[in-house]
């Protein structure tokens, strides 16, 4: 064996940035097998041609990658590895997009209170029949799932036709985040006087909503859009501790006016939450 192509394990560390740590965990996963290991010393030997290899799984250790997923990149081709890292460039970008609102956002929570920047008003909301679809998810997926789900209420409306008796809404069962999975349901309201939907698709339901009071605040422009919108659910949630009322049911986003393009200057949208007075008996814990 040429062992003038061979680095041993301390050096081809040092030339690929890898601890020697690392290199045996890598060793031991299947992602960076040495060319040889010694029977008797049991030391690693690697190729001085393994060194680019190994920066690139630095990188993409680095990146947050998994070492699972590291070890299927490095086996598939270029144009993979390359959608990989273009992947995780959009994420990235979109992770800096929501820190760098929540730090404004908490910045203005902390100078002028979420009551300066969103009004919150009572209003009566009336009794209606909607048209659903929901499904279980985090924000990741929300943005599709609300494209496809009204592609499909929208088509089965007009089969009706149905008679729309306000705008499009959804409801959120909890908290919808990056980091926290709800029931989602994109809901459309329509007169039940009127057509109704016939074989609907499964998952798709016809529900009635009872009438219910809701404290409501408006956002416009790029403060309808995700993650700067999360301050019109603070200010409501806020107002509703503040004035002694109870939480009544999921809170509602409401389309009063929607380009289809998220920051668009003309967007607006309403935060609507059903309240309660509050009662005597004991909150469960």
């Amino acid at each position: 064996m040429d062992r003038r192509n061979l680095l041993p394990i301390g050096q081809f560390s040092q030339a690929s940035g890898l601890s020697i740590t690392s290199l045996r965990h890598y060793d031991a996963c299947g992602v960076l097998v040495p060319t040889h290991v010694d029977p008797v010393s049991g030391y690693r030997y690697f190729r001085r041609d393994q060194v680019p290899t190994a920066r690139t799984i630095r990188a993409l250790r680095q990146l947050g990658i998994p070492v699972d997923e590291v070890r299927q990149l490095l086996g598939a081709g270029e144009e993979e590895l390359v959608a990989a890292l273009q992947a995780q460039l959009r994420a990235a970008e979109r992770r800096l997009e929501v820190q760098r609102s929540a730090v404004h956002s908490l910045l203005s929570r902390l100078t002028e209170g979420a009551g300066m920047t969103h009004r919150v008003t009572v209003r009566q909301g009336a009794a209606e029949r909607i048209l659903v679809r929901g499904a279980t998810l985090d924000n990741s997926g929300l943005d599709a799932f609300l494209r496809s789900a009204y592609q499909e209420l929208y088509a089965v409306a007009g089969r009706g036709p149905l008679t729309f008796t306000g705008p499009a809404f959804i409801r959120f069962h909890g908290v919808c985040d990056d980091e926290n999975e709800t029931l989602v349901e994109a809901c459309l309201p329509f007169w039940e006087g009127g057509a109704q939907p016939v074989d609907l698709p499964e998952g798709m339901t016809v529900r009635e909503l009872p009438e219910t009071t809701l404290a409501c605040t408006e956002a416009e422009g790029a403060a309808a859009a995700f993650p700067r919108i999360l301050g019109a659910y603070d200010a409501v949630a806020d107002w509703i501790s503040a004035h002694g009322f109870v939480f009544a049911g999921p809170v509602r986003m409401v389309y009063r006016r929607w380009t289809g393009t998220p920051d668009a200057p003309d967007n607006r949208v309403e935060i609507a939450w059903p309240i309660d007075e509050p009662t005597d008996e004991p909150a469960d814990v």
